[in-house]
């Protein structure tokens, strides 16, 4: 795990924590021209190079700007999976470019983590912090529901039924940075059963306890 930048400069000495906690090693990259990001093109160089050492099976790339875009497209044609994580103003370019694309908006911090427990731990009788305020969860707009839609109608056999498990990567593929957390669901299953347009049949399987669930659209 690897972060790149400027760390003589006094703007990143607030990392030197994270960087502790998480295990990253800092690379540095001087920066020779002001306005230029000359770590861009040292994390591409390095990307590359472990590219060819044939020891990684993907890359996971954090980072908001498309001139990684690129990148990551050379890197699944070299048969690497590709996981960007980035703010939600990410161009749409490099977002594509990836086998799946995460926001960083939708991943809880430690801190929210934390508090989170506190509150499921703090007795009735003592008063509880007062949480921050949560970002409204947006709700489904047509172009989704067109995506789903179509998503099962590609996967589905002569009854209409389409594996879920299979719906979801053919969604990741069309749509890299479909998330259910995107509206306020942690799985793909509960965000198909809150949409009246969809049907759940849920199957029973040789294991026991695991079932296989299959989706279709309401005719």
């Amino acid at each position: 795990k690897r972060i790149y930048g400027d760390w003589t400069k006094p703007t990143v000495a607030g990392w030197k924590k994270v960087l502790l906690e998480n295990a990253l090693t800092p690379i540095q990259q001087y920066s020779y021209t002001t306005g230029k990001n000359s770590s861009d093109s040292a994390l591409i160089i390095d990307a590359m190079d472990i590219l060819y050492s044939g020891k990684v099976d993907g890359f996971c790339i954090v980072s908001s700007d498309s001139d990684f875009t690129r990148l990551a497209t050379r890197l699944r044609e070299a048969g690497m999976k590709v996981i960007g994580i980035g703010q939600k103003k990410t161009p749409a370019p490099f977002r594509v470019a990836c086998d799946k694309f995460i926001y960083l908006e939708i991943i809880p911090m430690p801190d929210e983590v934390h508090q989170e427990e506190t509150l499921v731990s703090t007795p009735a009788k003592i008063k509880s912090p007062k949480a921050k305020p949560v970002e409204s969860v947006p709700k489904i707009n047509k172009e989704t529901l067109k995506l789903i839609n179509s998503t099962i109608e590609d996967l589905a056999d002569e009854t209409g039924w389409a594996f879920l498990g299979d719906v979801g990567n053919l969604l990741l593929k069309k749509q890299p940075d479909f998330d259910p957390r995107l509206y306020g669901f942690q799985k793909l299953t509960p965000l198909i059963a809150s949409l009246p347009q969809f049907e759940i049949d849920k199957r029973e399987t040789d294991k026991r306890g695991i079932k296989h669930v299959y989706i279709r659209n309401k005719a």
